[in-house]
């Protein structure tokens, strides 16, 4: 049966469809994007890095040959090995769970989700292999059942090769569905090409999605779960001319981030606005920052400004002082020992003890300003993760900081690579941005020392901040992050076993 023969996916109605099951492919379908190129060149970066990018750019002439003149399974075979081989599968699986829903969510089909969403049960059948394309699939979309390509592996390891019955294209996706359901025929199928027409024709009804050349995607907030929290290095879905210009502007971006990096920790604070100008690095000032405290020897309990800031990356602190033109000490919640080396401003770690914190913050504001981002991590998304609220307690000179960067090619945070590199990828961006706003002062009315509790007071702080940044509160905290990202709760034992060590921003 040709595509031809199939009414189109808008003609197919989604009343009443809550105990239908429906079958859907993914490129093309499911998703806009036709080409699953940049999700195996996101799995090819994010854990080769540039070099196995290199060799999966390369090899993609090669598969576009192939998917054209010999086999779609064969261009895809070609793909799945140039990404994929000698990696570790739990590598994978990371990147499939922490990277790539946030790419496959911003190509969501409007008309394919609307039928797809509507039906009671939902299943996939993909070419793709099922190790990639399941967690965004069951955890973001609500599927039931993924029946994709299965990857072979040796000890712990993708060979590149595929299991039987090989690539689920054509007449394999009708085998395999007519093995899942047997006699039973789903009522819905979806697809977008020849290829899917063989399964399409099991079901009880058939639509193809026709490739239009501007459809528009659908939000994040149709999404049953929205997207909070998500990893990965690159900001772009790396198309293949977006794969060739990372690893062309890597050669030249990595000396001109240790230039930037450079000049932010050798030169004296208040000429390093103008250096990160010169370099390329936008600082946009808001707001009115409050005046350095004098301190008076009379004064025995005075306390410095605690900044309160939100937290987009670990330069958030650096990039207050750049702002302010003077040096401002920081307490982070564990970084690595790289990033305190090379780092302009004295940074101060914390226990995750409250008792001990709170002493060691009122000592460090005894001694002057001081910055906090009382999230604990950070977050990409516009959203503010819960604020702690052991610092309103140690003061009532509270600032708040609204922070947040503008980045076009790296990500200048990780949960789960190695975060020394995290200024490096930052500073790595073309023309990266910094804008912060400095908010009026908290009134003493709305503090600890009027009476209103620190929860409240952090509360108010985290809304006055949202607001100003257009962004949603949450209630999460650096615990949901990394069960969402890396699979545990941020906190590893050192290798002597003797002290527990917290995995940082």
């Amino acid at each position: 049966m040709a595509p031809s023969t199939f009414p189109t996916v808008n003609k197919c109605t989604s009343i009443g469809r809550e105990k239908h099951t429906v079958v859907a492919d993914m490129d093309g379908t499911l998703l806009i994007g036709r080409s699953s190129f940049p999700y195996f060149a996101l799995i090819a970066f994010e854990v080769g890095g540039v070099l196995r990018l290199l060799m999966y750019l390369l090899s993609a002439p090669v598969a576009a040959f192939l998917y054209y003149f010999i086999s779609e399974s064969a261009g895809i075979q070609v793909l799945v090995f140039a990404s994929m081989a000698g990696m570790k599968v739990s590598s994978i699986e990371s990147v499939a769970r922490a990277v790539l829903p946030k790419f496959y969510s911003a190509d969501l089909h409007p008309e394919s989700w609307r039928v797809f969403s509507s039906c009671g049960k939902r299943c996939v059948l993909t070419a793709n292999p099922r190790i990639m394309v399941e967690p965004f699939l069951k955890e973001f979309l609500g599927a039931d059942m993924v029946l994709g390509t299965e990857i072979a592996s040796y000890k712990g390891r993708a060979t590149g090769l595929i299991c039987k019955p090989g690539i689920l294209v054509g007449d394999k996706k009708a085998q395999v569905l007519k093995k899942t359901f047997g006699d039973e025929k789903p009522d819905i199928g979806l697809g977008d090409r020849v290829t899917d027409a063989p399964f399409m024709a099991l079901c009880k009804e058939g639509y193809i999605v026709p490739a239009k050349p501007k459809v528009t995607t659908v939000t994040s907030d149709k999404l049953p779960k929205p997207i909070i929290f998500h990893d990965g290095r690159l900001v772009q879905k790396p198309t293949p001319l977006m794969a060739l210009l990372i690893i062309l502007w890597i050669p030249i971006g990595f000396p001109l981030a240790c230039l930037r990096i450079a000049a932010g920790s050798l030169l004296p604070m208040k000429y390093v606005y103008h250096a990160f100008k010169a370099l390329g690095v936008r600082v946009i000032v808001k707001g009115t920052p409050p005046p350095p405290v004098e301190k008076s020897k009379s004064k025995t309990n005075q306390s410095g400004v605690l900044f309160i800031c939100s937290h987009r990356t670990l330069l958030d602190p650096i990039f207050l002082s750049t702002a302010l033109g003077r040096a401002i000490p920081a307490v982070t919640y564990s970084v690595s020992r790289l990033s305190e080396i090379i780092s302009p401003i004295k940074t101060v770690r914390l226990s995750r003890d409250r008792a001990t914190d709170a002493s060691m913050i009122k000592k460090l504001l005894q001694e002057g300003d001081l910055a906090i981002c009382p999230e604990g991590t950070t977050c990409r998304e516009p959203f503010l993760l819960r604020f702690s609220a052991l610092f309103a307690e140690l003061t009532d000179e509270l600032v708040p900081v609204a922070m947040v960067n503008r980045m076009s090619m790296f990500h200048g945070t990780t949960a789960t690579g190695w975060k020394g590199m995290d200024p490096f990828y930052f500073f790595m961006n073309p023309s990266p941005v910094y804008e912060v706003t400095f908010l009026k002062k908290l009134p003493k009315e709305l503090t600890c020392g009027s009476g209103k509790t620190s929860h409240e007071v952090a509360n108010y702080i985290q809304r006055v901040v949202a607001s100003t940044l257009s962004y949603e509160c949450t209630s999460f905290t650096r615990r949901d992050k990394y069960r969402a990202l890396a699979g545990n709760d941020g906190t590893v034992v050192d290798k002597t076993n003797k002290a527990n060590k917290v995995m940082g921003c």
